[in-house]
């Protein structure tokens, strides 16, 4: 079990809970420097999570026979319960308090696109966007599984190109020449998965091993390259720092395995990012109504989110994901590796 990168993973989920946090509040007008912090550079998880979807699912499929179809079917029991569930959450939300998210609109047609992962409009006018903001994410990720599933029919050490042709084709060939979704999987963001499977393959080849000084420099490194930002393309400008964070996490790993809290809040941070926009919304609700200062609120909006997703993970997320697996007859190795230090 890599600890590493489950640290990591929930070290991004909350890093974007607090850029929306200042989106939420502040609409990202914000002058404290921590906050301006967070509204400014906060993105970059969605881009560490890019890079780690790569290395776990490579890591996922390096040990296993799996068919195309086993690997969908079993990404698809990970993923889409608890991204429904919340979904159609937010639907009741929006039918029953319309004052909590004052810039949605429900229509039926982008509801089911929601749910099936597929890009659409969003009916309130800000963009190619689910029902579920944080759920665009998500339509990257499963066009990345569904390439990949194609690319499990070819031998592992073939995979990346395969995956790297599929990828060029469908974003740069496809998806501007047809206006796919409005131009939304023509995103260099997708070279982030790449990133994240290079890294699985050195990790799988007993490569990321180095003194704690290397690696320690590289997280330095990438804060740095992140903090000072360029005018570059964000694979270049998120993406690169993001993957030195998780190879650099990956080759620390010695000295995060054996920490039950680490693991438990990377289980978690799934339903985190997908709750945390939920709870900020009501918690602006309330502060709005009740005159509370955003800051005041903030604690509550955190510890909200923490107990709701830890439950989350608990009773939907392993209660919908651990039947379905038995059912397949197919082990998850989204975070496992038999490497030895």
């Amino acid at each position: 079990m890599l600890i590493s990168v489950q640290a990591l993973r929930a070290l991004a989920a909350w890093v974007v809970f607090g850029h929306h946090f200042t989106q939420v509040f502040f609409e990202f007008e914000v002058h404290n420097p921590l906050a301006y912090l967070f509204a400014d550079k906060g993105g970059i998880g969605v881009d560490i999570f890019f890079v780690i979807s790569g290395l776990v699912i490579f890591l996922a499929t390096a040990d296993k026979a799996l068919t195309p179809w086993q690997f969908m079917l079993m990404r698809l029991a990970r993923i889409a319960p608890a991204y429904w569930f919340y979904t159609l959450l937010m639907a009741v939300l929006v039918l029953t308090v319309p004052s909590m998210f004052p810039d949605a609109e429900l229509a039926l047609g982008h509801v089911l696109l929601s749910l099936l992962f597929i890009p659409a409009e969003n009916p309130g006018g800000y963009g190619v966007y689910p029902l579920l903001d944080a759920g665009w994410t998500l339509n990257f990720e499963m066009l990345f599984y569904v390439l990949f599933a194609v690319a499990l029919l070819v031998g592992r050490s073939y995979r990346l190109w395969v995956v790297a042709g599929l990828l060029y084709l469908v974003c740069c060939a496809l998806s501007p020449a047809l206006d796919l979704a409005s131009g939304f999987y023509h995103n260099d963001i997708v070279l982030e998965f790449l990133m994240g499977i290079v890294i699985g393959m050195l990790y799988q080849r007993g490569w990321c091993r180095a003194r704690a000084w290397l690696p320690l420099s590289g997280i330095a490194v990438a804060l740095a390259a992140i903090y000072h930002g360029a005018d570059v393309p964000r694979a270049l400008e998120w993406g690169v720092p993001s993957a030195i964070l998780v190879i650099s996490c990956v080759t620390l790993e010695p000295y995060f395995q054996g920490s039950r809290i680490l693991k438990m809040l990377g289980d978690c941070s799934y339903s985190v990012y997908l709750i945390h926009v939920l709870v900020l919304a009501a918690g602006r609700w309330v502060a709005e109504r009740n005159a509370i200062d955003p800051y005041t609120i903030l604690p509550v909006c955190i510890v909200v989110t923490a107990l709701g997703a830890y439950v989350s993970y608990q009773w939907l997320e392993k209660a919908t994901y651990r039947p379905l697996k038995r059912w397949l007859g197919v082990e998850d190795q989204a975070i496992i590796s038999r490497q030895k230090y």
